[in-house]
């Protein structure tokens, strides 16, 4: 198997190149294994980023047999040729058995500790994957405890086979938790197992491009941090849009609805990133903690969102019939007011930011599929008494998180020709174009490759969703207790106009006259 050329390469971080690696993933068979966790491997395999000696397996309740379940993720491999895949689906294997048995997880692994033995290294680890619902994290983490990892998660410890046992690291899946008391009681079951220094949870939004360029683009530019505080900066609009519903998701979606699903988790994350104070460092020893403690001291100063400060919708069914209306769904109730839609000013209590509010948006059966980091800046002073009859529109700042991944200034500029008249350009960096040869790596990919190395910035650790989850709590119960209606919105539209109502009483200025164009295809 050859490696492709794509420009990454291993780096002093990816020590556990050098050892036997053991991955085992939990709810194999589900759809969030193979779409998205059995592919980001197969990427890091092809890539030289999992050691040689590694083997895969799969664990779930499902029964099936080795090649069934090869059979099951080989289409979602993509790039590279046969050859590749052959040669990571023979480091794949599959296990059957209850979550919640410790001699079915003791079973499984008999054929793992072989392997590991088998491989000779002097040090092994160890990394379990839960692509698996919360109700079921205490019942596999307890039964791994017992069966695989024992009483002590410190390195060093033996296996039994002359080998030490390097690390174990865990990486969970949102959502953790509907609400702060639900959230409490998860994370003290998992606590009483594991602690913070081996659990890894997981929000893809961070492992994104754009997401992971927002701190090298406010601290590696002299433009930026004068300017990213409440003298210059109106609004900050960060959006979420699906140009599509449920799909068949009705049912766990209902469950939860789109300020969990959603707003809690990757919009909160990308505000933090975007509103935090600067941290010790960014890249380097400890940097991780140091970027995290940055996070949650922002988070500490936002207050509850309030039910007014609010905007709910729910999608119909279009005119023309082709989708279903969200509560057509079979899998949803007639009667249900489960959001689909939802528009809400947060505001941080800080000196950078008081005044300045950040508006998260986030919808399903949109008219586009987009999510997006919009930062408005004020109007220049004394731009009005020197372009007397003009109207100057806002520069903003735009960075596009997907698809097309761009960031873009809007500036004003004067119209070609005689006149004195103001009209909108933009400064305009588009990945695709910029960076043509560039491999952009999958979310997941870059996320598992950060366990690898033992790095944290980009996972989201327990004080963090305390504090989130207390600035959603009480309007998500107000929202249930009093059942609240949400606002019904044509599918395919831009979601209900009273969210645009919102916006406008909150500072921001939608310039109808200017359109970004992506640059990928040009």
């Amino acid at each position: 198997m050859s490696t492709p050329s794509s420009g990454i390469q291993a780096d002093e971080f990816c020590d556990y190149l050098n050892t036997h690696l053991t991955i085992f993933v939990v709810g194999a068979s589900g759809d969030l294994a193979k779409k998205k966790t059995y592919p980001s491997l197969y990427d890091l395999h092809r890539h030289a980023f999992l050691p040689e000696s590694v083997i895969i397996c799969g664990y779930a309740r499902s029964h099936m047999s080795e090649a069934e379940f090869r059979d099951h993720i080989r289409p979602y491999l993509k790039g590279g040729d046969d050859e590749d895949k052959s040669d990571f689906l023979d480091r794949c294997i599959y296990r059957a058995g209850a979550y919640d048995s410790e001699g079915d997880v003791d079973a499984a692994f008999d054929d793992l500790r072989a392997a590991e033995a088998e491989a000779g290294a002097a040090c092994v680890n160890r990394l379990f994957y839960f692509a698996i619902p919360p109700s079921v994290f205490v019942p596999i983490g307890t039964s791994l405890k017992k069966a695989v990892i024992g009483p002590s998660e410190e390195e060093g410890e033996g296996n039994g086979q002359q080998q030490r046992i390097g690390w174990n690291r865990l990486i969970i899946e949102k959502p953790f938790g509907k609400d702060t008391a639900s959230f409490e009681k998860l994370s003290s079951d998992m606590g009483a197992l594991y602690t913070e220094k081996h659990l890894y949870r997981i929000d893809h939004y961070l492992g994104k491009e754009m997401v992971k360029n927002l701190m090298m683009m406010r601290y590696s530019n002299a433009i930026f941090e004068p300017l990213w505080n409440r003298d210059h900066i109106s609004t900050v609009q960060i959006t979420f849009k699906e140009n599509f519903g449920t799909k068949g998701r009705g049912g766990y979606f209902d469950g939860y609805g789109i300020i969990r699903d959603i707003i809690q988790n990757h919009l909160l994350q990308v505000l933090t990133l975007v509103a935090m104070e600067p941290p010790v460092a960014c890249s380097g020893e400890n940097y991780s903690n140091y970027v995290r403690n940055e996070k949650v001291k922002v988070l500490d100063c936002i207050a509850p969102v309030e039910l007014e400060d609010c905007v709910l919708g729910q999608y119909l069914a279009p005119d023309d019939g082709s989708e279903p209306a969200y509560v057509d769904d079979p899998t949803v109730p007639d009667d249900s007011v489960t959001p689909t839609y939802a528009a809400m000013v947060l505001r941080i209590n800080n000196p950078r930011w008081e005044g300045v509010p950040f508006i998260l948006k986030a919808g399903k059966a949109l008219n586009e599929r987009k999510a997006e980091v919009r930062i408005q800046f004020k109007k220049p002073p004394g731009a009005k008494a020197m372009f007397p009859g003009e109207k100057i529109p806002h520069n903003e700042l735009v960075m596009r998180l997907q698809p097309d991944e761009a960031v873009y200034m809007k500036m004003n500029v004067k119209e070609p020709g005689l006149r004195t008249t103001p009209v909108i350009s933009e400064l305009d960096l588009t990945y695709k174009s910029s960076f043509p040869d560039a491999f952009n790596v999958d979310a997941y990919t870059r996320l598992i490759l950060d366990v690898l190395r033992g790095s944290q910035a980009a996972f989201v650790r327990d004080d963090e969703l305390r504090s989130a989850w207390k600035i959603f709590t009480p309007v998500l119960h107000r929202i249930e207790r009093e059942k609240v209606q949400p606002i019904k919105y044509a599918y395919g539209s831009r979601g209900p106009s009273e969210a645009d109502e919102l916006l406008r009483k909150h500072g921001f200025k939608y310039h109808r006259e200017y359109a970004w164009r992506s640059r990928s295809n040009l």
